[in-house]
């Protein structure tokens, strides 16, 4: 089985009780469809589980198969700069389908972001370093697809998009 190579550190992105007993480490893709069929099913993980979670989102675009999975990651992590990081990422899981940098520029209006601070940062290769950080991370933990999940630093491989796999994750 593998394991998370990469501890959960202080610039990791994290929803949840930072003392919870369980942590869920998620290497997603903003473009993948098999993420999109996750997103909700994480909320519904994080409201039914409520301090026994942390949650923590890591980036995994997949370029040649999601040619706005970078993009979009970026995104993400430029509107966190502004402290608004989840509401990013809950709202390009919304438009998933239609993602565009068009479409991140209206997101990123929409959360009322600074948008000169927003077009900086979405091109600095902080962020870009920050992304592709992630990316490797998930490479030396084992990552081949999105979504992964590790549970506690080990990785789960029984989850088949439905809600039921992970609540038995969360169980085992």
């Amino acid at each position: 089985m593998a394991h998370l190579k990469t501890a959960v550190g202080k610039d990791d992105h994290k929803l949840g009780n930072p003392n919870a007993s369980k942590v869920l480490v998620e290497y997603g893709d903003y473009q993948c469809s098999h993420c999109g069929i996750a997103f909700p099913h994480i909320n519904r993980l994080l409201d039914n589980y409520g301090d026994e979670i942390l949650f923590v989102f890591r980036n995994f675009p997949l370029q040649e198969s999601h040619p706005a999975a970078m993009m979009a990651a970026l995104a993400a992590e430029a509107a966190g700069r502004q402290g608004k990081f989840w509401e990013m990422h809950d709202m390009i899981f919304e438009h998933q389908d239609s993602l565009s940098a068009d479409t991140l520029i209206n997101l990123a209006e929409k959360l009322h972001l600074d948008m000169e601070q927003f077009s900086n940062d979405w091109r600095s290769q902080e962020l870009l370093k920050r992304v592709e950080g992630d990316f490797e991370s998930g490479l030396r933990s084992g990552v081949n697809g999105t979504p992964t999940f590790f549970l506690n630093g080990a990785r789960y491989d029984n989850y088949d998009e439905t809600y039921a796999s992970l609540e038995q994750m969360m169980r085992e």
